[in-house]
């Protein structure tokens, strides 16, 4: 086995397309993907707008006996995952299943499933509630429903690190690759969160936008000086894995490396960065050290950027802590201004706008970024994407508890 891990396939779902190619048309030209919540009726809900993968539909996607015994989370994870594996080529035998992994994670799990089924309980009774429930709610079903739907018999678990579990998943399978557990694996993220109780939870948890309802497509602005809060949004994104000699040996497409992993904690706050974004900082620089990379080799940064005023401004802290006099020209951007904030899939999708980036050389805009905010000076790419050679793409992702991953690809 090589040391070195090449991604060989992509799959999405998300509030800017279902499918790589689809969002990334979107997100290159800017479209939001942020509307009017239909999930449910949220009238009277302070926050009345989401992240909406409208297109995606668990009934039709992956037939009517799978979607009633999982929860939406897992339905996107699995057409996700059906994506990247299809896009890799990788074609599945015994032996190959055997060493073929699955790391899926999910912040919160099932909590449409569970907020369904406690009305059930409190209206109908104990014995109307579904059988299914507990593994329809449990943050690793994802990931186990994945294995099963494709057969993957190789390790297998679940990253539940909030805001940051998509990129901890991806990290860690690039890890056990490297450890020789495995010569494939298929890692991200998926989440559902658009349900009464989540809007509502993170409402009044004062995390969420309520001032752009009526303007939906402008309520997430990372780094803009009207920010007020994060939008939340559903989604999967997953990505195949595999050792270097192993691709090459069978004649793969490479679309990049992942040459760089970092993690590190805060240990700070449950839900607020420090202000000089000191746990961020150290993720990257692990990142930077595992990809044998100065911080001048990096030409991107996807920014966690979640549109919340403490959250951009500690990781803007960050950027200039670990970059120094290099952070002000290095093009920066946030794509949740477009796509929302995923949670446990954030990481995972935003992995695939990295690789992406370094593929098309291209980096997609920070848009809403109208005024300015004096405590976030970097290139943040207002508005309108940029074309650059993109030799390294840095991901970011930092969850409630103070959780951080960084992520590097490269095309070499």
């Amino acid at each position: 086995m090589s040391n070195r891990v090449a991604v060989t396939g992509m799959g999405v779902v998300s509030p800017v397309g279902i499918g790589v190619q689809t969002m990334w048309r979107n997100l290159v030209a800017g479209e939001s993907g942020i509307t009017p919540i239909t999930h449910f009726d949220a009238d009277d809900f302070p926050c009345r707008i989401a992240g909406q993968a409208d297109d995606f539909d668990g009934d039709s996607a992956l037939g009517g006996r799978v979607a009633r015994r999982t929860d939406r989370y897992v339905q996107m994870a699995i057409l996700a995952a059906r994506e990247a594996l299809a896009d890799s080529g990788i074609e599945l035998d015994e032996e190959l299943r055997e060493r073929f992994g699955c790391f899926v994670g999910s912040g919160i799990g099932g909590i449409g499933t569970l907020s369904t089924q406690i009305g059930i309980l409190n209206e109908r009774g104990s014995r109307r509630v579904s059988p299914f429930l507990i593994p329809m709610i449990i943050a690793n079903m994802a990931a186990g429903q994945v294995a099963i739907d494709l057969g993957l018999n190789g390790p297998n678990m679940a990253h539940v690190s909030a805001c940051a579990s998509g990129a901890h998943a991806v990290g860690e399978a690039a890890a056990a690759i490297q450890r020789g557990d495995a010569v494939a694996m298929l890692a991200g993220g998926a989440e559902a969160p658009i349900t009464p109780i989540g809007v509502a939870g993170f409402t009044q948890g004062r995390a969420m936008s309520t001032g752009f309802n009526d303007r939906p497509e402008e309520a997430s602005r990372p780094f803009d000086a009207g920010r007020d809060g994060f939008v939340s949004a559903e989604g999967a994104g997953v990505i195949v894995l595999e050792d270097e000699q192993h691709a090459r040996d069978r004649g793969a497409r490479i679309y990049a490396y992942l040459v760089g992993y970092g993690a590190s904690a805060d240990a700070f706050h449950i839900t607020l960065p420090p202000e000089d974004g000191g746990g961020a900082a150290l993720a990257m620089q692990r990142a930077l050290a595992k990809a044998n990379l100065n911080g001048d080799g990096i030409s991107y940064i996807n920014a966690h950027g979640t549109s919340t005023p403490s959250g951009d401004r500690a990781e803007t802290v960050a950027i200039h802590s670990v970059f120094g006099e290099q952070a002000g020209s290095l093009p920066v951007s946030s794509t949740k201004s477009m796509h929302g904030h995923m949670i446990g899939a954030a990481g995972a999708v935003e992995a695939i706008i990295s690789i992406l980036a370094v593929v098309e050389n291209v980096v997609p805009p920070t848009i809403n970024y109208d005024d300015p905010d004096p405590d976030c000076d970097l290139d943040y790419i207002p508005n309108e994407a940029r074309d650059i050679t993109v030799n390294f793409a840095l991901s970011n992702s930092f969850g409630f508890g103070g959780q951080n991953a960084t992520l590097i690809f490269g095309r070499s």
